[in-house]
């Protein structure tokens, strides 16, 4: 009888409890707007952040509600979100039809880097690099402890048989967080379209960066000098690759390189 009275008390506290929740929470809920539900159901619902607000919700409240909020912001929904949102603003947008996806300026993984000393430390590239930014004698490279893995909100992000952190360009949504969470820089937002990249971070000379890792650039502007139109140009002894120039011998000037840091992406 005891038992049976305790289970019943139990019972309706619960259901007194679970009424009161649902009252308050409808009494405390914020009400949207019709534009900003718009807004909302246009978004990819990424929550990922790259937009500058905390998810998609308050980003379609920040537009329906700040005429001075720019419309293109949502990097995964890219020109179609911006024009859609555009359609329910009522105003034109431009934005890029070119995609933008992350990828690791290095190919110095620990076959072809040289090492200060063994980390054993937190398995996060942050907390490695506040110890003598990192263990690698190139500190500029990076760490290949996988923090931009951990942020990724797609799992667009992994670890190759060889250790190399790769992005997978179909699934990279542009959000910018593996950018952000990077201690060395490392990661950068390209063209999806870029056929070649020069695939270092290191700006030591080129005496300096022989002795730390084996495929990084040199500065010595081959690419530059001998085919001017690679698109390729050689700044604090670092060369980058823009896709925008003009790049017909980028090939050749991959073939060049004597320490191969020019290749062809994955």
């Amino acid at each position: 009888m005891n038992i049976l009275l305790a289970f019943i008390i139990i019972t309706a506290m619960g259901l007194l409890l679970g009424l009161g929740l649902a009252f308050v929470a409808k009494k405390l809920a914020v009400a949207k707007n019709e534009v900003q539900e718009k807004i909302e159901a246009a978004l990819p619902g990424a929550n990922c952040g790259s937009c500058g607000f905390a998810g998609c919700s308050a980003y379609a409240e920040a537009i329906s509600t700040d005429k001075n909020t720019p419309l293109n912001l949502c990097t995964p929904g890219g020109a179609d979100v911006a024009k859609a949102v555009g359609v329910i603003m009522g105003q034109e947008v431009e934005v890029s039809s070119k995609k933008k996806v992350a990828y690791v300026f290095c190919n110095g993984n620990c076959d072809v880097t040289n090492k200060d000393f063994d980390y054993q430390g937190v398995t996060d590239c942050n907390a490695a690099a506040l110890l003598f930014d990192g263990d690698n004698t190139c500190k500029e490279g990076c760490l290949h402890l996988g923090s931009c893995i951990d942020v990724c909100p797609v799992e667009a992000i992994s670890k190759d048989a060889k250790g190399d952190i790769v992005v997978d360009r179909e699934l990279c949504i542009s959000c910018g967080k593996c950018v952000d969470i990077c201690p060395h820089n490392v990661i950068k937002l390209v063209d999806d379209d870029s056929q070649y990249v020069v695939a270092c971070n290191n700006h030591e000379s080129g005496a300096k960066v022989r002795k730390e890792c084996s495929v990084g650039c040199i500065g010595c502007k081959i690419c530059e000098k001998k085919f001017p139109e690679s698109g390729c140009t050689v700044d604090k002894f670092l060369s980058t690759f823009d896709n925008d120039k003009p790049h017909s011998q980028i090939a050749e000037a991959a073939e060049a390189c004597p320490s191969k840091c020019i290749v062809k992406r994955r």
